[in-house]
């Protein structure tokens, strides 16, 4: 990311059991059609917001998914059991990131997609920004 945002970001579920805070600026944001994303997003893609793990602070319980992601990694998804609000995944290879879904921000306008992931998978009615990079498949790293 290139500019910096207040801090703290916070955002939360849609019933609000779960709140989250994140005291470091996010690494990246992107949006990805990965058919499992597209499950999650009913259809369409989930913008997603990479930011360290070590900075959260969360507040409730949150359940988790566990499942093997088209690239190989071992994924968790975490959700609010309340009113099922898709909130975050983690790849076991990578536990250094928490991926938090743009729409739970309590400011979704304050991080946009820097790039789109998965293209190969997405429908040919999928509205994909071409001003944005673009990728096939998940990208290296």
């Amino acid at each position: 990311m290139t500019s910096v945002l207040p801090l703290p970001i916070e955002g939360g579920c849609l019933c609000g059991a779960i709140r989250y805070s994140f005291a470091a600026q996010p690494i990246s944001a992107r949006a990805c059609w990965c058919r499992t994303c597209q499950y999650v997003a009913a259809g369409s893609a989930t913008v997603n917001i990479r930011f360290p793990s070590e900075a959260m602070t969360l507040k409730g319980v949150v359940r988790w998914h566990e499942s093997k992601a088209d690239s190989g990694n071992d994924m968790a998804r975490g959700f609010c059991p309340e009113c099922g609000t898709p909130m975050f995944s983690k790849a076991a290879q990578r536990p250094h990131i928490i991926v938090v879904r743009a729409g739970t921000l309590d400011d979704p306008k304050l991080i946009p997609p820097q790039a789109t992931i998965w293209t190969s998978e997405a429908p040919g009615w999928a509205p994909i920004d071409r001003r944005l990079p673009a990728e096939p498949r998940q990208p290296a790293g």
